[in-house]
């Protein structure tokens, strides 16, 4: 989500950036040169007929309400995913303060930790789509890296070596039952929120609706100014450009927000690592209390 200070009246007529007007400034531009035709064509030509402006009227209450509906669908699947990343920040901070608990050898919180790196890289790239290149092999040892790569799940793969680890770090005496149970409850949670992420990204909107709702505003847009022609004249082109703005980007709005786990050229940005991930993982969320954390999720 793009924030800034609250624009002043006057400002909101020429903000550009955080508008999705450059998507749609081509079919607006269209449906206005095609409502001037048709004002030039009803005056020096030969009079158009007729389409009744109250038939319009039901018409367009009718598309505002499946707009309506598409728009409150997607915007839930947008709140949901941010949800559900949030959760992972906050588990994120969590486990590294559970961890200087509960492990008192160094070296034995940086092995744990790097297999919740490498969660938390496999789980974003798997979101985004994007391709598992190389991550920092200073996060695991190589074999273990290798097999979570490999795994057709990497993300699950690596909380599997997780809890594979902690039950090591039990047997061997590291690690007594409190501990084990909390960290792993603390991993099913990470599991519950890849899941619910995961569902998101697998099951997008029905195509057939969104097909519904694209045909239904287009037609709208072309029939309308001959609904204006005879009632309103010369202003026909401008009411059906205002028209044709708000209903294109009320369509076109929850295109970004359906699938809001992607990384798209959208205002609202998609998933992204809740801190820098070359830095590590227990200096970022545990010993550094000053340094300031970016938000990492979604709109």
């Amino acid at each position: 989500m793009i924030i800034r200070p609250q624009p002043k009246s006057w400002e909101l007529l020429f903000i550009h950036q955080g508008s999705i007007i450059g998507n749609v400034i081509g079919k607006i531009v269209f449906f206005t040169g095609f409502a001037i035709c048709l004002q030039l064509i009803h005056h020096f030509v030969q009079p158009l007929p007729d389409v009744s402006i109250t038939a319009m009227g039901v018409f367009g209450i009718a598309l505002s309400l499946f707009l309506g509906f598409r728009n409150n669908a997607a915007y839930d699947r947008w709140w949901e995913a941010r949800q559900l990343w949030g959760q992972i920040i906050a588990d994120s901070r969590a486990a590294g303060i559970e961890v200087n608990t509960y492990m008192s050898q160094a070296q034995v919180r940086r092995n744990w930790l790097g297999y919740l790196q490498m969660f938390l890289y496999c789980h974003r790239q798997q979101l985004r789509g994007e391709a598992l290149d190389s991550p920092p092999r200073d996060w695991c040892d190589a074999q273990a890296c290798e097999r979570m790569l490999s795994a057709a799940n990497p993300a699950a793969a690596a909380l599997q070596q997780a809890g594979e680890y902690l039950n090591r770090l039990h047997t061997d005496g590291d690690l007594d039952d409190f501990g084990r149970l909390t960290l792993a409850r603390r991993l099913g949670k990470f599991a519950y929120a890849q899941a619910g992420n995961e569902r998101i990204a697998s099951t997008p909107l029905p195509f057939v609706y969104s097909l519904l709702v694209r045909r239904t505003t287009y037609l709208y847009c072309l029939l309308l100014p001959f609904a204006l022609t005879g009632e309103v004249g010369w202003f026909s082109p401008l009411i059906a450009a205002v028209v044709a703005y708000v209903f294109l980007v009320c369509r076109r709005l929850p295109m970004s927000w359906s699938i809001p786990l992607r990384m798209l050229k959208t205002p609202c940005p998609s998933v992204r690592s809740p801190v820098p991930l070359r830095m590590p993982f227990w200096k970022r969320w545990v010993n550094r209390p000053d340094q300031q954390l970016k938000p990492g999720i979604l709109c």
